[in-house]
């Protein structure tokens, strides 16, 4: 009998231990964005915020999550909170050029001045859109915006990087409880390879020269 059950503390140790080491990194993603996660009623100011990009609809029309980031980025230039949006995505995507569809709804629907806006048709991930955003625009403080399961890992990929990032949640209406908790799974897993890519101080996909582009904006704002 005691055999059996020192079996089967085993048997349960091994389980937690594999369960701790497959959460490190989703643990690591969460507890890095503890005190740079806001609201937008109560986010910090920044000069740039940094609005990540996602599936583009039909039509090339954002899809209810992209849409949501980019009233949140509108909202923050309203209020004084950001002075000037990049918009950082996939402009070679399946679903459509990314940045494109984001500066039209910016600039379109949601009304911010087209001088305010900067695209980066490169952001092709997460890690991506921080690194570029560094190092290609020379953005060192900024407000992030995208859905809550997202957002912790955005934070800590631009932190880690260097930058001086807080997150804003986005907007997600049309957003069902079944998307959600898909995202929400996507994220955990995908918090493996943040961590992989932050460690290993992965280079960018897209390599671009420096441009002034969001000093001038700013310069212009």
């Amino acid at each position: 009998m005691s055999s059996r059950v020192s079996k089967r503390r085993w048997l349960v140790g091994a389980v937690l231990v594999l369960v701790l080491l497959v959460s490190a990194p989703w643990i690591w993603t969460t507890t890095a964005a503890i005190g740079h996660v806001y609201d937008v009623a109560d986010a910090p100011a920044a000069d740039v915020v940094i609005v990540l990009g996602t599936t583009v609809g039909a039509g090339g029309q954002p899809e209810s999550r992209l849409a949501g980031r980019l009233q949140t980025a509108a909202d923050l230039v309203s209020t004084g909170r950001a002075r000037v949006v990049l918009v950082s995505g996939d402009g070679g995507g399946d679903s459509g050029d990314e940045p494109a569809a984001m500066t039209a709804y910016l600039t379109g629907p949601l009304g911010v001045d087209p001088a305010r806006v900067v695209a980066d048709p490169n952001g092709l991930d997460t890690y991506d859109s921080c690194l570029r955003a560094r190092d290609v625009f020379g953005v060192r403080r900024a407000l992030v915006v995208t859905q809550a399961y997202h957002l912790s890992r955005a934070v800590t990929l631009c932190r880690s990087l260097g930058l001086d990032v807080d997150g804003v949640k986005a907007k997600c209406d049309g957003c069902g409880r079944a998307l959600l908790a898909e995202k929400s799974v996507r994220d955990y897993f995908a918090s493996g390879k943040a961590a992989w890519d932050a460690v290993r101080q992965r280079p960018p996909a897209v390599t671009s020269p420096p441009s002034p582009a969001i000093q001038d904006a700013l310069a212009r704002s």
